[in-house]
């Protein structure tokens, strides 16, 4: 086979150890000598790493991208060394045949052979992008999960905004909310006062609230979970301004795709988060699709195609 990477290393990384193989090998003899060293993922044991691979003039550099162990390697070597990142389904060793120093040899042998599909790792900025993407996705999640706990809060205690009205978190249904939560008597005129002008059915939402039983523990769920969500909107509002700010050098090279329907400003930057504003990173649109998940895997034998599913790589 031809060998790609005369001098290549490969690392098997774990949360508290890396394992790394250098593979040196003869252009004349095409024998391939390997060296193996252990190193901590402490910092001073990472700088030792990085030398280490610049003593045997060794500047490619192979690793799986185990959970989140690998960034903190990938940003001690990123700047003198070329360091690819691959996801562990394609680097599988054989089952019986698994040792940390095996692994990172397979590893080095399949980097070697330019056997490996490396993962996209996008540059610093877009990185920086993403981190607060998802965590700000993260926190919608929080929001959304709240916001089902309150409704069913709602439902235990025999109150029915949620039927009544399209949005039970709009600003004329938590205004009837905060008033029936904070009076012991519920009196129409008060919550119609609370209603506004525009709402139609008056009188269906004030039979959604009639007779409501709130007990103390649903009252107290209900305004914890509230003033959760408040606060949670307040880190959302925070998160999208900083991305905002983040994703403005970079506005003029894909404010366009805005122009499709659907694609406002801030899904755009989203989508940018994920795949940056350097397209050369993929051949093609159907590359960038695969890359995205949204291609099924091929599962051909015999001439007949089983079913497939969307990779999880």
């Amino acid at each position: 086979m031809k060998i790609v990477r005369p001098i290549c290393c490969g690392m098997d990384v774990h949360k508290n150890i890396i394992v790394a193989t250098i593979g040196i090998t003869n252009k004349k003899t095409r024998i391939t000598e390997y060296i193996q060293e252990t190193f901590s993922t402490l910092n001073p044991d990472l700088l030792n790493l990085k030398q280490w691979l610049i003593n045997h003039k060794c500047f490619d550099a192979c690793m799986e991208s185990t959970g989140k162990y690998w960034i903190p390697i990938f940003n001690i070597l990123e700047d003198e060394i070329n360091i690819y990142l691959t996801h562990p389904k394609y680097v599988k060793a054989i089952k019986g045949k698994k040792t940390d120093k095996k692994d990172s040899k397979w590893i080095c042998d399949l980097f070697k052979h330019d056997l490996i599909k490396f993962s996209f790792i996008p540059p610093k900025e877009i990185r920086a992008l993403r981190e607060i993407s998802r965590y700000r996705y993260k926190l919608v999640g929080m929001r959304s999960s709240e916001r089902n706990r309150y409704q069913n809060c709602m439902t235990v205690s025999n109150i029915g905004i949620g039927s009544v009205f399209s949005d039970p978190f709009g600003k004329s249904a938590q205004a009837i909310m905060k008033e029936v939560l904070e009076s012991d008597i519920i009196e129409d005129e008060k919550i119609l006062k609370c209603i506004h002008g525009s709402c139609k059915n008056k009188d269906k939402i004030l039979d959604s609230i009639k007779h409501c039983n709130i007990e103390t523990d649903q009252r107290f769920k209900m305004n914890e979970s509230m003033t959760h969500m408040e606060e949670l909107q307040v880190h959302i509002n925070n998160y999208e301004i900083e991305i905002m700010k983040r994703a403005r050098p970079m506005f003029d090279r894909f404010m366009h795709i805005t122009q499709l329907p659907g694609i406002s400003t801030l899904s755009a930057i989203l989508i940018i988060s994920e795949i940056g504003v350097d397209m050369k990173q993929f051949e093609s649109d159907k590359q960038l699709a695969c890359w995205a998940g949204l291609a099924p895997a091929n599962n051909e034998s015999a001439n007949k195609k089983k079913s497939v599913r969307i990779s999880k790589a």
